[in-house]
């Protein structure tokens, strides 16, 4: 198969794996002793591996399940009230944006939209959508590190920097940055930041994490309340009731992998082949990329041609038809009016497989448009 689409669900090596199944016969041998006495303090150790690798303390770092469920936690555990506004921008994840109207909703709070578009051309104005959409009423900022469904690498550090100088707090989406550009969380300078360690960093799906700065922590709750509440922050996250942690627990095992396939080297040469392969698509296709070089890390977007209408109905059956007809996995979604393709450039992804993208979709086009 054709697979470049990393970016959605990721790919746990088959070494990662054998280490979490290794955990997985340890849980099932005692499992009161495992879930009791072993796993609180293996969670901890882990925790703290993968804090060191993404610059953090594991006193402020708590594994969950994905960043859906980290972000939900954050956004449950802050007291909303009626005039409160929610700062979001249009790049944001469908499942984050859910996450916000729920908890906005019933406060009577209002959700206000950064609008940004696509293509972007300057991270700066990014930041001044941001600055725009902030109002004495905003009580926080959500923001993507790395938007999922446009590729763009947000600056976050000065979107933090301006909210915060009104006395606004940040949650940060980083469900890709992960193993593609996160090495350094708290010099972000945001409140919360969640990130999953199942997408880029390779480990076994159900592997994420949140960082909350120190002064953050008080109040902040999982989504699901059990035996150690009132304990503190790690205690609160670490056990929740009977649960299989061998994800978490794999961790160590990512990181260490993600070292030995080339660290930095390795993201940087999936950095070059996902703008490059990108940039060629445009000019096959005679479109645009949906970023500069610069904006994109390890995946870039390119906007299809053609004038299809921008609908997912469209977008997913071109997608079924591609994995069907050519076992092709590739990314398509309306955004912004056009319908744009998403290279995910993962260590084991050929620039060959990319240079397929072109002539595959054509054909995805081509049988779109007939069946219309």
């Amino acid at each position: 198969m054709i697979f470049l689409n990393h970016g959605s669900y990721g790919a746990a090596p088959h070494k990662v794996l054998a280490a979490q199944d290794v955990w997985r016969r340890q849980l099932e041998a005692q499992p009161c002793q495992f879930i009791n006495a072993v796993a609180p303090v293996e969670i901890r150790k882990a925790a703290g591996v993968l804090a060191d690798f993404v610059g953090a303390a594991a006193q402020d770092t708590v594994f969950v399940e994905n960043t859906t469920a980290g972000v939900n936690a954050v956004l449950r555990s802050l007291p909303l009230a009626r005039g409160d506004e929610i700062v979001i921008s249009d790049h944001i994840y469908n499942a984050t944006r859910n996450a916000v109207r729920f908890v906005a909703e019933p406060a009577g709070a209002t959700v206000r939209v950064a609008e940004i578009g696509l293509p972007v051309r300057d991270p700066e104005l990014l930041a001044a959508a941001f600055a725009a959409a902030i109002t004495p009423s905003t009580s926080l900022v959500v923001e993507d590190h790395i938007a999922s469904i446009t590729a763009v690498v947000f600056p976050v550090r000065q979107v933090a920097d301006l909210a915060r100088a009104q006395g606004v707090p940040v949650l940060v989406d980083g469900a890709h940055a992960p193993g593609m550009a996160t090495r350094d969380v708290p010099s972000l300078g945001v409140d919360w930041y969640v990130g999953n360690c199942h997408k880029w960093l390779c480990a076994p799906k159900g592997a994420a994490f949140v960082w909350a700065h120190r002064d953050r922590q008080s109040g902040l709750h999982p989504t699901v309340i059990s035996h150690d509440l009132g304990k503190g922050y790690t205690f609160e996250f670490d056990k929740i009731g009977t649960r299989d942690a061998s994800a978490w627990l794999s961790v160590p095992d990512a990181v260490a992998f993600h070292s030995e396939i080339g660290g930095a080297e390795m993201r940087a040469r999936c950095h070059a082949v996902a703008v490059a392969e990108g940039r060629a698509l445009a000019e096959r296709w005679g479109t645009e990329t949906g970023a500069p070089d610069d904006m994109f890390a390890m995946m870039s977007t390119v906007r299809l041609p053609g004038d299809l209408p921008a609908e997912r109905e469209i977008s997913e059956r071109m997608k079924a038809w591609l994995w069907a007809e050519h076992r092709a996995e590739i990314h398509i979604m309306p955004f912004a009016g056009a319908f744009w393709t998403r290279l995910s450039v993962a260590a084991y992804t050929t620039e060959d497989e990319c240079r397929a993208v072109g002539p595959l979709i054509e054909e995805a086009l081509k049988a779109e448009g007939a069946a219309l």
